[in-house]
C-alpha cells in the first residue's frame, strides 16, 4: 500500500502561484510514476504532470507547459506541483496519485490516490 497525502491548495488571484506537495509513505516502488491529477465542477478527471520515479523525467499536459512545474525530494519521498500564471480554468481539486503504468496520462492507471486538495483561481 502506497499513502498519498496532498496539502498547500487555496484560494489565490488570477496570475499568483500555488506549490502544492505530496507526501508518499508505505510501499515504495521503482519503474513507476507519481501523477498530478486534477477535477474540476461537472467535468472528469484529468491528467496534468507526472514525474518518473526512476530518472525524474517530467510530462505535462499542454494547456501547463511553461506554468507548471513537477519535481521531487526523494529524501522526503514528497512530490510537488509548483503553479505560476494560474488562470480560473485551473480551479479544480488536486490529486497526488502513484502508478505502476507507463501511460501515466491516463486517470484510470492510477492505483492510489491522495484525497485531494482545492484549488480556487479567482479573476
Amino acid at each position: 500500500q502506497v499513502q498519498l497525502v496532498e496539502s498547500g491548495g487555496g484560494l489565490v488571484q488570477a496570475g499568483g502561484s500555488l506549490r502544492l506537495s505530496c507526501a508518499a509513505s508505505g510501499r515504495t516502488f521503482s519503474r513507476s510514476f507519481m501523477g498530478w491529477l486534477r477535477q474540476a465542477p461537472g467535468k472528469a478527471r484529468e491528467f496534468v504532470a507526472a514525474i518518473s520515479w526512476s530518472d525524474s523525467r517530467t510530462y505535462y499536459r499542454d494547456s501547463v507547459k511553461g506554468r507548471f512545474t513537477i519535481s521531487r525530494e526523494n529524501a522526503k519521498n514528497t512530490v510537488y506541483l509548483q503553479m505560476n500564471s494560474l488562470k480560473p480554468e485551473d480551479t479544480a481539486v488536486y490529486y497526488c496519485a502513484a502508478t505502476r503504468s507507463y501511460y501515466y496520462s491516463n486517470p484510470t492507471n492510477y492505483s492510489y490516490w491522495g484525497q485531494g486538495t482545492q484549488v480556487t483561481v479567482s479573476s
